[in-house]
């Protein structure tokens, strides 16, 4: 599991990469938090370098758009592998957390 981040006027765009499932998804949570500390601006989840998440992942992402969401941090993913967009839509995370195809119209729609 990597985690790469930039800020781009107002955006922050993180991007984990690997695999995300029970063994790293304590680390996955910690990093990602990590990489929210002082932000002030939007924040987009850029997830093309995701080939898996489990239930445990999603559960990570549920509790990273439940702190967003209480200090008002507009928040979506994007670029969702095929296999990563199938486990969204069959769990319902389409319907909790915002995803657009790609980081371009994350950023067009948030901003």
């Amino acid at each position: 599991m990597e985690l790469a981040q930039e800020r781009d006027a107002g955006t922050n765009v993180i991007r984990p990469a690997g695999r995300v499932d029970g063994s790293n998804s304590a680390e996955f949570h910690e990093s990602l938090m990590a990489a929210l500390a002082d932000d002030d601006g939007r924040v987009i989840l850029d997830m093309g370098g995701i080939d898996y998440i489990s239930s445990a992942g999603l559960r990570v992402l549920l509790l990273i758009a439940q702190h967003l969401g209480s200090t008002s941090t507009p928040f979506a993913v994007c670029s969702l592998a095929a296999s990563v967009d199938e486990v969204f839509r069959i769990s319902g995370f389409n319907q909790i957390i915002t995803v657009f195809g790609t980081l371009d119209e994350a950023k067009a729609q948030l901003a």
